[in-house]
């Protein structure tokens, strides 16, 4: 995780036009989009690519905008959240206008650790974590994605959300609380089930 202060100064540098200070900026922010797109989109390929490719086009849309960037003393953090979240509900769109079932590539090679079992358990947490966030409100989805899996501050992720960090952190803690409660009820609704055998 890079430091703000080494964050800034990148920034500062890469606006100003430095290849070297851009290419350090890419490599310390790409892992946080990517969290962000993964977080959002899940790790399936669709139609229009999957969460690495999005992630990729954020980067792509951070350099573009790097010369026109001002520095006014905000969170360059948030301002490629911005990127990244325009970019992910640009791909939810294009996913919901085409209906095409996509067939994934062959890989080139054999993949050790990418067998069957791999995917289908893969499969199932994306699955039970997409419906365990689904019992949240919109609001505490991002809050929660933004802060956990991107590892924004609950500043950066106010000014992200137009919000107070106080309200983003209490919104975190309702939305974890909420998901503990589900869980605590589905777990209780196994152990109370009775055996089939």
């Amino acid at each position: 995780m890079t430091e703000p202060a080494l964050l800034d100064a990148l920034v500062a540098d890469a606006v100003a036009g430095e290849p070297r200070a851009r290419d350090r900026l890419l490599g310390a922010i790409h892992p946080l989009v990517l969290r962000y797109c993964r977080g959002r989109l899940g790790r399936q390929e669709t139609v229009i690519g999957s969460a690495d490719d999005i992630a990729q086009e954020v980067c792509l849309a951070v350099v573009n905008a790097l010369p026109g960037y001002t520095i006014r003393g905000l969170s360059f953090r948030a301002f490629v959240y911005g990127i990244a979240a325009h970019k992910v509900t640009d791909a939810f769109r294009a996913i919901s206008r085409n209906r095409a079932e996509p067939m994934a590539d062959l890989p080139d090679s054999p993949v050790v650790y990418d067998g069957p079992e791999h995917h289908l358990l893969a499969s199932e947490l994306t699955e039970r974590l997409g419906s365990l966030l689904c019992h949240l409100t919109p609001r505490q989805r991002e809050v929660l994605v933004l802060r956990i899996a991107v590892g924004m501050s609950a500043e950066e992720t106010a000014q992200a959300v137009g919000s107070t960090p106080g309200a983003v952190r209490v919104t975190q803690h309702r939305a974890l609380n909420r998901l503990r409660r589900i869980l605590a009820g589905l777990f209780v609704g196994e152990v109370d089930e009775p055996d089939e055998r």
